[in-house]
């Protein structure tokens, strides 16, 4: 069983509760955005969204996309596929004993390339700056992965 109050003293894993929940947030907050752009543009992806603005036909003209949803929405979506991956690795890696300027890093890393990633896509920037938004963020993953996985199979 885990004692709750040792990994409250963990400083590893007090940083990475700290980055976790930052990343989640601004992960919430993409959702937020869609939604609101969704609102504001009358932009509804399910019929039954677009109820409250009309029947029949009049309702059908609000089922449609926009760039700045099918944006945010993607970026999201981006969010999703990577900030998942990081929360597992990370804690399995944060349970492993690693140094803590090391492991802090890593995090700050980590939640310095999606913010940017983000920033790049809604803006939207030239590539390759989401490309290389994404290959750092991803990297640090794969850098806790092999992390975790050397110590794991060198005990």
């Amino acid at each position: 069983m885990v004692d709750l109050t040792q990994l409250m003293e963990n400083e590893v894993f007090m940083a990475f509760a700290s980055y976790a929940a930052i990343i989640l947030l601004k992960m919430m907050f993409m959702s937020s955005a869609t939604a609101f752009y969704r609102m504001t543009r009358k932009v509804f992806a399910n019929p039954e969204d677009c109820t409250g603005f009309g029947k029949g036909e009049i309702a059908k003209k609000y089922l449609r996309t926009d760039d700045r949803v099918e944006r945010i929405r993607r970026a999201h979506l981006n969010d999703i596929e990577n900030i998942v991956p990081f929360l597992g690795i990370g804690i399995l890696y944060t349970l492993s004993g690693p140094d803590v300027s090391t492991a802090v890093t890593h995090f700050r890393i980590f939640l310095g390339a999606r913010i940017y990633h983000t920033i790049a896509y809604l803006t939207p920037l030239p590539q390759p700056n989401r490309a290389l938004a994404f290959l750092v963020g991803y990297g640090v993953t794969l850098s806790m992965a092999y992390r975790l996985l050397k110590k794991i199979l060198y005990l």
